[in-house]
């Protein structure tokens, strides 16, 4: 088994964010690895209505500015303002495992929470990523 060299941080920016990312900091530190964190703005496809199309693309603009700045608080708060900080637009799923694929990833660190009921049945983003990763995932337990 290879040492992980390139370590990919997926949070939502909720409270959690930090939780998993010490955990991946600490992860990384043992085996001298470096760490990506990235962001998805889930891309909301709105119907366009001639000029309505404007104020979504400008809503959206908003969201990704105010996710990079909410990555560089996080960063900041792990101790890790050198490390990569990516945001990107479109499916979450999608866009994890592609940045895992382009970044060369050995470990995706994200978060999963504890379901119940009917959620049970539903397709999460952690299990769409376990499965289509291209590289080992670790799913930090959150309650």
């Amino acid at each position: 088994m290879r040492p992980y060299k390139n370590v990919l941080l997926a949070v939502d920016l909720s409270e959690d964010s930090r939780v998993i990312g010490e955990r991946a900091k600490a992860i990384a530190a043992c085996y001298d690895a470096t760490i990506t964190l990235l962001h998805v703005v889930e891309y909301v496809p709105i119907e366009p209505m001639g000029e309505a199309l404007l104020p979504t693309v400008q809503i959206e603009t908003d969201l990704v500015a105010r996710a990079r700045a909410k990555l560089a608080e996080l960063a900041a708060q792990l101790d890790l303002p050198h490390a990569r900080q990516i945001v990107e637009t479109g499916s979450i799923k999608t866009e994890i495992v592609r940045s895992a694929q382009r970044l060369d990833a050995d470990l995706i660190v994200l978060g999963s929470r504890e379901r119940h009921g009917l959620a049970m049945l539903l397709n999460f983003t952690e299990d769409t990523i376990l499965h289509a990763a291209p590289c080992d995932v670790l799913a930090v337990r959150l309650h």
